[in-house]
């Protein structure tokens, strides 16, 4: 496509004598530029898609995809029910919960937390949580035992084998009034699922123990339904209310957390609209810093034509030229936004160390490591981008070059 002519002149107007400094400065932002735009919107990108996918991970992995619940009234005679809905086709795994609220205390610290009442076997099979324990077993986790999240256990220095009371709404009525019941139990593991509202508000505790506790007899709260694919929750959800009947309501993941996906995916497309930007910028840099080159070139260029250089091969020299801060300014943008996003964490930390302040609160993004996840089709669509704005830039300047008239620039 190119001469060896064309590539010679073409790298030859790439480098910097002291009389182009000048041009090199402008044509050195531009690739600055490019580079820099191209690595902070993988950077950015990746980081979005790393925040839905642990969210998406972590809260269903919590919650389930469906959550059945009865109608202004706990669940009756759920267990015929649950076992209707593991035999729906589709449905992964389905689990019987009660979901109430109490205050545990220990050494006259108290903080209120989220109860879920969960068979021993159910608990096992939900990987989010059997993979996750960092002390303790589930082997023991039955009659008076607790299974807490790891920041509580921080926060209130418990450990395994302490005995802590725990204080629920469901009152005993005395004569002096209604008592709220307390209970004592042991902590026989603690977990950690990586969000910082789940390791420090909820509390697992055997499901009978937890029916007995808040007083509900062969009932519970809701059936949480996994299923085999994400994307089927939805149409799954309609199969299992017209199975389960009208006494209860079958929800899928989205009525209850959407808001926050939607919310992470709009700020992920107005940040991808703002960074591209920086790219259009860049390409503008490239404009300039060519359309000064050409004016400085005018008596090569002329020189050039009247031994027999063409139109085109000029538009070609000048293209090439433009093209090639563009390609090498996107490559070194793509490395350096790669490197960025798969180590971000290790950075972080690095920074946070170097700089002695938290660049990343668990509190406000709910996870406690910065996510990143790299998607490689969004990858080429950022090159296919930035190579297409950069080749864009160059045709005004190449064509202002092949138009220039040699006898009108050798006359000056």
């Amino acid at each position: 496509m190119f001469s060896r002519f064309e590539r010679l002149i073409a790298y030859r107007y790439l480098r910097s004598p002291r009389q182009e400094g000048f041009i090199s400065v402008i044509a050195g932002f531009s690739f600055l530029g490019i580079a820099l735009g191209v690595a902070t919107l993988i950077i950015v990108m990746s980081v979005m898609n790393g925040f839905r996918e642990e969210l998406l991970t972590r809260i269903i992995g919590m919650r389930g995809h469906i959550v059945v619940h009865g109608i202004q009234a706990p669940i009756k005679d759920y267990k015929p029910m649950t076992d209707l809905v593991r035999q729906i086709p589709g449905v992964e795994a389905a689990y019987s919960v009660v979901e109430r609220q109490a205050i545990i205390t220990f050494k006259s610290q108290a903080r209120g937390v989220s109860v879920h009442g969960i068979d021993q076997a159910d608990l096992k099979q939900r990987s989010i949580i059997a993979t996750n324990i960092k002390a303790g077993s589930l082997e023991d986790f039955k009659e008076d035992s607790l299974l807490i999240g790891s920041r509580l256990a921080e926060q209130m220095h418990l450990c395994v084998g302490d005995k802590l009371i725990m204080l629920t709404p469901e009152g005993n009525v005395t004569a002096f009034g209604t008592v709220p019941r307390q209970k004592s139990f042991i902590i026989k593991g603690v977990f950690e699922v990586g969000m910082h509202d789940y390791d420090k508000n909820v509390v697992f505790m055997p499901l009978d123990t937890s029916q007995s506790l808040f007083k509900l007899p062969d009932q519970i709260s809701h059936i949480e339904i996994f299923s085999k694919h994400l994307e089927l929750a939805s149409q799954l959800t309609y199969v299992v209310q017209k199975t389960l009947g009208n006494h209860v309501q079958a929800l899928d993941w989205q009525h209850g957390d959407n808001q926050i996906f939607h919310a992470v995916q709009v700020e992920r497309n107005v940040m991808f609209l703002i960074l591209t930007l920086i790219i259009l910028i860049a390409s503008f840099n490239i404009v300039s810093s060519l359309i000064m080159l050409v004016k400085d070139k005018t008596k090569d260029i002329a020189i050039l034509r009247t031994m027999g250089a063409g139109r085109y091969s000029m538009m070609r020299i000048f293209f090439l030229t433009g093209a090639t801060i563009g390609v090498v300014g996107t490559l070194s943008g793509v490395a350096l936004g790669l490197c960025f996003s798969l180590n971000i964490e290790s950075i972080r930390q690095f920074l946070q160390g170097l700089t002695g302040t938290e660049l990343f609160s668990e509190e406000i993004y709910f996870l406690s490591q910065l996510p990143a996840k790299v998607d490689w089709s969004e990858v080429v669509t950022v090159i296919v981008m930035a190579l297409f704005l950069a080749f864009l830039a160059t045709l005004y300047p190449a064509w202002r070059a092949a138009k220039l008239d040699p006898v009108e620039a050798l006359r000056f």
